[in-house]
Protein backbone atom coordinates (compact mmCIF):
# COMPACT_ATOMS: atom_id res chain seq x y z
CA UNK A 1 0.00 0.00 0.00
CA UNK A 2 1.30 3.21 -0.89
CA UNK A 3 2.20 5.44 2.08
CA UNK A 4 1.47 8.72 3.14
CA UNK A 5 4.60 10.15 2.47
CA UNK A 6 4.63 8.95 -1.22
CA UNK A 7 1.08 10.61 -1.58
CA UNK A 8 1.82 13.87 -0.68
CA UNK A 9 2.03 16.06 -3.42
CA UNK A 10 5.70 17.08 -4.42
CA UNK A 11 4.04 20.88 -5.13
CA UNK A 12 3.54 20.49 -1.09
CA UNK A 13 7.28 19.80 -0.16
CA UNK A 14 7.86 23.08 -2.21
CA UNK A 15 5.56 25.40 -0.64
CA UNK A 16 7.24 24.06 2.88
CA UNK A 17 10.66 24.89 1.91
CA UNK A 18 9.67 28.18 0.94
CA UNK A 19 7.78 28.80 3.94
CA UNK A 20 10.91 27.50 6.07
CA UNK A 21 13.46 29.75 4.28
CA UNK A 22 10.82 32.89 4.61
CA UNK A 23 10.76 31.93 8.22
CA UNK A 24 14.66 31.89 8.35
CA UNK A 25 14.38 35.29 6.81
CA UNK A 26 12.11 36.80 9.29
CA UNK A 27 14.51 35.42 11.83
CA UNK A 28 17.23 37.21 10.54
CA UNK A 29 15.37 40.52 9.73
CA UNK A 30 14.27 40.45 13.40
CA UNK A 31 17.37 39.57 15.34
CA UNK A 32 19.53 41.73 12.79
CA UNK A 33 20.34 44.21 16.02
CA UNK A 34 20.32 42.01 18.74
CA UNK A 35 24.16 41.60 20.35
CA UNK A 36 26.44 39.12 18.87
CA UNK A 37 29.83 39.47 21.08
CA UNK A 38 28.19 37.22 23.71
CA UNK A 39 28.56 34.28 21.54
CA UNK A 40 32.05 32.39 21.23
CA UNK A 41 34.21 33.18 18.53
CA UNK A 42 33.65 29.48 17.28
CA UNK A 43 30.47 29.28 17.16
CA UNK A 44 29.90 32.92 15.24
CA UNK A 45 32.98 31.20 12.84
CA UNK A 46 30.22 28.09 12.38
CA UNK A 47 27.16 29.99 11.66
CA UNK A 48 29.40 32.54 9.18
CA UNK A 49 31.27 29.81 7.31
CA UNK A 50 28.37 27.68 6.78
CA UNK A 51 25.95 30.45 5.80
CA UNK A 52 28.45 31.47 2.89
CA UNK A 53 28.93 28.49 1.81
CA UNK A 54 25.00 27.86 1.73
CA UNK A 55 24.30 31.56 0.01
CA UNK A 56 27.43 31.01 -2.85
CA UNK A 57 25.84 27.54 -3.53
CA UNK A 58 21.98 27.90 -3.74
CA UNK A 59 22.05 29.71 -7.01
CA UNK A 60 24.03 27.61 -8.37
CA UNK A 61 22.21 24.54 -7.54
CA UNK A 62 18.55 26.16 -8.65
CA UNK A 63 19.93 26.96 -11.85
CA UNK A 64 21.23 22.91 -12.32
CA UNK A 65 17.43 21.90 -10.84
CA UNK A 66 15.79 24.25 -13.63
CA UNK A 67 18.51 22.59 -16.37
CA UNK A 68 18.33 19.72 -15.00
CA UNK A 69 13.64 20.03 -15.58
CA UNK A 70 14.95 21.27 -19.06
CA UNK A 71 16.94 18.46 -20.18
CA UNK A 72 13.93 15.69 -18.77
CA UNK A 73 10.63 17.69 -20.32
CA UNK A 74 12.16 19.86 -23.34
CA UNK A 75 14.99 18.13 -24.98
CA UNK A 76 13.71 14.89 -27.20
CA UNK A 77 16.11 12.05 -26.24
CA UNK A 78 16.71 11.81 -30.14
CA UNK A 79 18.94 14.90 -29.33
CA UNK A 80 21.47 13.16 -27.17
CA UNK A 81 21.60 9.75 -29.61
CA UNK A 82 22.12 12.08 -32.83
CA UNK A 83 24.56 14.46 -31.34
CA UNK A 84 27.18 11.78 -29.43
CA UNK A 85 29.21 9.98 -30.83
CA UNK A 86 29.00 6.03 -30.72
CA UNK A 87 32.15 4.88 -29.45
CA UNK A 88 31.56 4.86 -25.43
CA UNK A 89 35.14 6.20 -24.67
CA UNK A 90 34.56 9.21 -27.53
CA UNK A 91 30.80 9.81 -25.63
CA UNK A 92 32.52 10.10 -22.83
CA UNK A 93 34.96 12.62 -23.99
CA UNK A 94 32.22 14.69 -25.35
CA UNK A 95 30.56 14.28 -22.08
CA UNK A 96 33.05 15.93 -20.34
CA UNK A 97 33.17 19.04 -22.57
CA UNK A 98 29.60 19.63 -22.00
CA UNK A 99 30.27 21.82 -19.34
CA UNK A 100 31.33 24.69 -21.99
CA UNK A 101 28.23 24.96 -23.26
CA UNK A 102 26.31 24.13 -19.30
CA UNK A 103 28.58 26.35 -17.28
CA UNK A 104 27.48 25.59 -13.79
CA UNK A 105 29.79 24.68 -11.04
CA UNK A 106 30.04 21.58 -9.38
CA UNK A 107 26.87 22.45 -6.87
CA UNK A 108 24.43 22.79 -9.85
CA UNK A 109 26.12 20.38 -12.05
CA UNK A 110 24.56 17.31 -9.71
CA UNK A 111 20.93 17.88 -10.23
CA UNK A 112 21.54 18.53 -13.76
CA UNK A 113 23.57 15.01 -14.04
CA UNK A 114 20.10 13.48 -12.72
CA UNK A 115 18.17 14.70 -15.36
CA UNK A 116 20.69 13.53 -17.71
CA UNK A 117 20.46 9.89 -16.10
CA UNK A 118 16.88 10.03 -15.85
CA UNK A 119 17.09 10.87 -19.26
CA UNK A 120 18.54 7.98 -20.77
CA UNK A 121 22.30 8.85 -20.84
CA UNK A 122 25.08 5.91 -18.77
CA UNK A 123 25.65 6.17 -15.36
CA UNK A 124 29.92 6.68 -16.66
CA UNK A 125 28.58 9.08 -19.43
CA UNK A 126 27.21 11.04 -16.41
CA UNK A 127 29.70 10.50 -13.79
CA UNK A 128 32.45 11.91 -16.40
CA UNK A 129 30.52 15.01 -17.25
CA UNK A 130 30.01 15.38 -13.03
CA UNK A 131 33.63 15.65 -12.50
CA UNK A 132 35.01 17.51 -15.64
CA UNK A 133 32.29 20.37 -15.91
CA UNK A 134 32.84 22.36 -12.95
CA UNK A 135 36.49 22.67 -14.65
CA UNK A 136 36.43 22.53 -18.45
CA UNK A 137 33.77 25.91 -18.25
CA UNK A 138 34.65 29.40 -19.67
CA UNK A 139 33.43 30.84 -16.41
CA UNK A 140 36.16 28.94 -14.42
CA UNK A 141 38.92 28.98 -17.43
CA UNK A 142 38.47 32.71 -17.70
CA UNK A 143 38.80 32.82 -13.63
CA UNK A 144 41.74 30.43 -13.49
CA UNK A 145 43.62 32.94 -16.47
CA UNK A 146 42.79 36.16 -15.12
CA UNK A 147 44.54 34.57 -11.66
CA UNK A 148 47.46 33.02 -12.95
CA UNK A 149 47.79 33.34 -16.07
CA UNK A 150 50.39 31.42 -17.99
CA UNK A 151 52.64 31.13 -14.87
CA UNK A 152 53.90 27.61 -13.72
CA UNK A 153 51.25 26.09 -16.45
CA UNK A 154 48.69 26.22 -13.42
CA UNK A 155 45.95 26.87 -16.00
CA UNK A 156 46.98 24.12 -18.32
CA UNK A 157 47.64 21.46 -15.72
CA UNK A 158 44.10 22.35 -14.54
CA UNK A 159 42.51 21.85 -17.88
CA UNK A 160 44.48 19.08 -18.50
CA UNK A 161 44.35 17.20 -15.49
CA UNK A 162 40.38 17.89 -15.02
CA UNK A 163 39.67 16.42 -18.48
CA UNK A 164 41.85 13.23 -17.90
CA UNK A 165 41.01 12.81 -14.39
CA UNK A 166 37.01 12.89 -15.22
CA UNK A 167 37.73 10.48 -18.33
CA UNK A 168 39.63 8.41 -16.28
CA UNK A 169 37.12 8.21 -13.53
CA UNK A 170 34.34 7.27 -16.42
CA UNK A 171 36.45 4.72 -17.99
CA UNK A 172 36.57 3.03 -14.44
CA UNK A 173 33.15 3.02 -14.10
CA UNK A 174 32.51 1.75 -17.57
CA UNK A 175 34.07 -1.70 -16.17
CA UNK A 176 31.59 -2.10 -13.61
CA UNK A 177 29.61 -4.92 -14.72
CA UNK A 178 26.17 -3.48 -13.47
CA UNK A 179 26.58 0.28 -13.37
CA UNK A 180 23.10 0.89 -12.30
CA UNK A 181 24.36 -0.50 -9.10
CA UNK A 182 26.35 2.51 -8.18
CA UNK A 183 23.17 4.64 -8.15
CA UNK A 184 20.76 4.33 -4.75
CA UNK A 185 18.00 2.14 -4.97
CA UNK A 186 15.61 5.25 -4.65
CA UNK A 187 16.77 7.43 -8.02
CA UNK A 188 17.16 3.78 -9.40
CA UNK A 189 13.57 3.25 -8.90
CA UNK A 190 13.01 6.71 -10.15
CA UNK A 191 14.96 6.00 -13.65
CA UNK A 192 12.89 2.93 -14.00
CA UNK A 193 9.97 4.10 -13.20
CA UNK A 194 10.28 7.45 -15.80
CA UNK A 195 11.68 4.88 -18.04
CA UNK A 196 9.27 2.44 -17.86
CA UNK A 197 5.95 4.73 -17.44
CA UNK A 198 6.97 8.02 -19.23
CA UNK A 199 5.66 11.15 -17.80
CA UNK A 200 2.39 12.60 -19.61
CA UNK A 201 0.29 15.71 -19.29
CA UNK A 202 1.26 19.39 -20.34
CA UNK A 203 5.32 20.17 -19.98
CA UNK A 204 4.63 23.08 -17.84
CA UNK A 205 2.94 21.02 -15.08
CA UNK A 206 5.82 18.50 -15.38
CA UNK A 207 7.76 20.71 -15.64
CA UNK A 208 6.79 22.22 -12.40
CA UNK A 209 6.54 19.07 -10.86
CA UNK A 210 9.69 18.47 -11.69
CA UNK A 211 11.37 21.03 -10.02
CA UNK A 212 10.00 20.47 -6.72
CA UNK A 213 10.99 17.14 -6.86
CA UNK A 214 15.01 18.20 -7.34
CA UNK A 215 14.46 20.61 -5.17
CA UNK A 216 13.42 18.46 -2.36
CA UNK A 217 16.19 16.18 -2.66
CA UNK A 218 18.87 18.56 -3.50
CA UNK A 219 18.17 21.62 -0.44
CA UNK A 220 18.20 18.88 2.70
CA UNK A 221 21.45 18.00 0.99
CA UNK A 222 23.12 21.35 0.26
CA UNK A 223 22.05 22.30 4.18
CA UNK A 224 23.37 19.52 5.59
CA UNK A 225 26.93 19.94 3.32
CA UNK A 226 27.48 23.37 3.90
CA UNK A 227 27.22 22.56 7.84
CA UNK A 228 29.58 20.03 7.73
CA UNK A 229 32.09 22.35 5.50
CA UNK A 230 31.23 24.89 8.29
CA UNK A 231 32.24 22.54 11.38
CA UNK A 232 35.71 21.19 9.59
CA UNK A 233 36.86 24.46 9.18
CA UNK A 234 36.07 25.40 12.35
CA UNK A 235 37.94 22.76 13.60
CA UNK A 236 40.63 22.28 11.60
CA UNK A 237 43.57 24.83 11.90
CA UNK A 238 44.75 26.80 9.13
CA UNK A 239 48.01 27.81 10.58
CA UNK A 240 48.60 23.94 10.12
CA UNK A 241 48.00 23.59 6.20
CA UNK A 242 50.17 26.65 5.49
CA UNK A 243 52.75 25.27 7.56
CA UNK A 244 53.08 22.39 5.17
CA UNK A 245 53.65 24.77 1.76
CA UNK A 246 56.79 24.84 1.09
CA UNK A 247 57.33 21.23 1.12
CA UNK A 248 56.31 19.51 -2.54
CA UNK A 249 54.40 16.77 -1.16
CA UNK A 250 52.79 17.98 2.43
CA UNK A 251 52.08 21.07 -0.15
CA UNK A 252 49.89 19.12 -2.38
CA UNK A 253 48.23 17.71 0.41
CA UNK A 254 47.50 20.05 2.54
CA UNK A 255 46.22 21.96 0.14
CA UNK A 256 43.80 19.31 -1.24
CA UNK A 257 42.38 19.03 2.48
CA UNK A 258 41.97 22.50 2.20
CA UNK A 259 39.91 22.24 -1.20
CA UNK A 260 37.77 19.71 0.76
CA UNK A 261 37.11 20.91 3.63
CA UNK A 262 36.11 25.03 2.60
CA UNK A 263 34.31 23.72 -0.17
CA UNK A 264 34.45 26.70 -2.84
CA UNK A 265 32.54 27.23 -5.78
CA UNK A 266 34.63 26.19 -8.50
CA UNK A 267 34.02 29.54 -10.63
CA UNK A 268 35.74 31.35 -7.87
CA UNK A 269 38.20 29.02 -6.31
CA UNK A 270 41.34 30.40 -8.44
CA UNK A 271 41.02 33.88 -6.80
CA UNK A 272 40.82 32.45 -3.35
CA UNK A 273 43.98 30.03 -3.55
CA UNK A 274 45.78 32.99 -5.20
CA UNK A 275 46.57 34.61 -2.36
CA UNK A 276 48.50 31.78 -0.85
CA UNK A 277 50.51 31.43 -4.13
CA UNK A 278 53.59 33.19 -2.64
CA UNK A 279 53.19 30.04 0.35
CA UNK A 280 52.45 26.94 -2.08
CA UNK A 281 54.23 25.49 -4.86
CA UNK A 282 52.25 25.41 -8.04
CA UNK A 283 51.55 21.58 -7.94
CA UNK A 284 49.96 22.25 -4.65
CA UNK A 285 47.72 24.76 -6.38
CA UNK A 286 47.00 22.74 -9.21
CA UNK A 287 45.60 19.86 -6.72
CA UNK A 288 43.71 22.23 -5.08
CA UNK A 289 41.55 23.77 -8.10
CA UNK A 290 41.05 19.98 -9.99
CA UNK A 291 40.42 18.01 -6.64
CA UNK A 292 38.14 20.84 -4.20
CA UNK A 293 36.19 21.13 -8.17
CA UNK A 294 35.75 17.73 -8.21
CA UNK A 295 34.97 16.70 -4.32
CA UNK A 296 34.19 18.75 -1.30
CA UNK A 297 32.04 17.99 1.72
CA UNK A 298 29.28 20.15 0.20
CA UNK A 299 29.76 18.33 -3.24
CA UNK A 300 29.81 14.44 -1.15
CA UNK A 301 26.31 15.33 0.62
CA UNK A 302 24.52 16.37 -2.52
CA UNK A 303 25.97 13.22 -4.70
CA UNK A 304 24.68 10.65 -1.96
CA UNK A 305 21.27 11.63 -3.20
CA UNK A 306 22.35 9.86 -6.47
CA UNK A 307 25.29 7.21 -5.20
CA UNK A 308 25.71 5.09 -2.89
CA UNK A 309 28.32 5.78 -0.20
CA UNK A 310 30.67 3.04 -1.29
CA UNK A 311 30.62 4.45 -4.93
CA UNK A 312 31.37 8.36 -3.56
CA UNK A 313 34.32 6.41 -1.59
CA UNK A 314 35.79 5.04 -4.19
CA UNK A 315 35.47 7.79 -6.84
CA UNK A 316 37.01 9.90 -3.82
CA UNK A 317 39.98 7.19 -3.86
CA UNK A 318 40.62 7.20 -7.31
CA UNK A 319 39.91 11.38 -8.03
CA UNK A 320 42.67 12.35 -4.96
CA UNK A 321 44.81 9.77 -6.04
CA UNK A 322 44.83 10.70 -9.53
CA UNK A 323 45.18 14.86 -7.95
CA UNK A 324 48.42 13.54 -6.07
CA UNK A 325 50.21 12.62 -8.94
CA UNK A 326 49.41 15.49 -11.11
CA UNK A 327 50.19 18.04 -8.35
CA UNK A 328 53.69 15.69 -7.75
CA UNK A 329 54.28 16.03 -12.04
CA UNK A 330 53.64 19.70 -12.01
CA UNK A 331 55.83 20.55 -8.83
CA UNK A 332 58.96 18.49 -10.69
CA UNK A 333 58.43 20.30 -14.28
CA UNK A 334 57.90 23.61 -12.63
Amino acid sequence: METRAARVHPAWWAAVALGVLSALLGLRVATGSLPVDGLPNAVRDLVTLSVSVLVESLPFVFLGVLLSVLVQVWVPTKVFDRLLPRTPVLRRAVMSLLGVLLPVCECGNVPLARGLIMRGLTVPETMTFLLAAPILNPVTIITTYQAFGWDHGILVGRIAGGFVIANLVGWLVSRHPRPTSLLTPRFEASCRAHRDHPASGARIRRSALGFAEESTAMLPALVVGSLLAGVIQVGVPREVLVALGSHPVWSVLALMALAFVIAICSNVDAFFILSFGSTFMPGGIVAFLVFGAMIDIKMLALLRTTFTTATLARVTAVVALACLVLGFGVNLVA
